[in-house]
């Protein structure tokens, strides 16, 4: 069993305006710290092997200025990689405008790692995001990076986990509804929303972005 109230509790969530290359952004940022030094952080973030057993199969030239494809996921360019530190990429999933996403590692106490994701993507995509579902869109690619950090943290624990075979469980389910509450609250704090407009976006979030769980699950 996965601690499920302590998984959502070990990240901090943010809502930004991170640039983009060419422009204004919007970004979510995920904060937290794992039990794992930074140089081990690292390989499980950039080793192809390791990835693909917590985030998945990556295949493409992983070098800066090379490709990479995420197996049924986002692809993209590598823009930035500087061990043990910082990576860098463009995410683009299916047709659209390409994103950005930047990973910044960092000593903690005890030996632990700082860990910081942010997806930054285009203002206007964001915006218009907004004015058509409200901020239940942003919500959810929040709650979609949630899942990646838990995976890492059991990976880096020696947990076995199967991404896809478990987020149809109940416990997934879970999991992600209570992502989606805790990135309505970073929406409030980030943009002064309103109670009832965060209970909407919430309520939309979790409608569109939360499995359904299988029935032998």
């Amino acid at each position: 069993m996965i601690d499920i109230v302590n998984q959502i509790n070990a990240t901090q969530r943010e809502i930004g305006n991170q640039a983009v290359t060419g422009g204004p952004g919007r970004s979510v940022l995920l904060r937290r710290s794992y039990d794992a030094p930074v140089e081990d952080v690292w390989h499980a973030c950039t080793d192809p092997e390791r990835l693909g057993r917590w985030l998945g199969v990556v295949e493409g030239n992983l070098r800066v200025g090379g490709r990479f494809q995420l197996k049924e996921n986002a692809g993209g360019e590598i823009l930035r990689c500087e061990e043990p530190r910082l990576l860098k990429v463009t995410w683009l999933f299916g047709e659209g405008m390409p994103t950005e996403v930047e990973v910044r590692l960092s000593p903690g106490e005890d030996g632990r790692t700082l860990f910081e994701l942010e997806h930054a993507s285009p203002a206007q995509i964001v915006d218009e995001l907004v004015n058509t579902y409200g901020p239940g869109g942003t919500i959810g690619i929040g709650v979609g990076w949630d899942l990646a950090l838990l995976g890492l943290d059991l990976f880096l624990r020696d947990v076995e986990f199967d991404p896809a075979s478990w987020q149809h469980t109940p416990e997934a389910r879970d999991f992600a509804t209570r992502g989606c509450h805790a990135w309505g609250r970073a929406v409030q704090v980030a943009w002064g929303t309103s109670d009832d407009d965060v209970a909407t976006a919430v309520a939309f979030a979790t409608q569109h972005f939360v499995p359904e769980t299988d029935s032998a699950g």
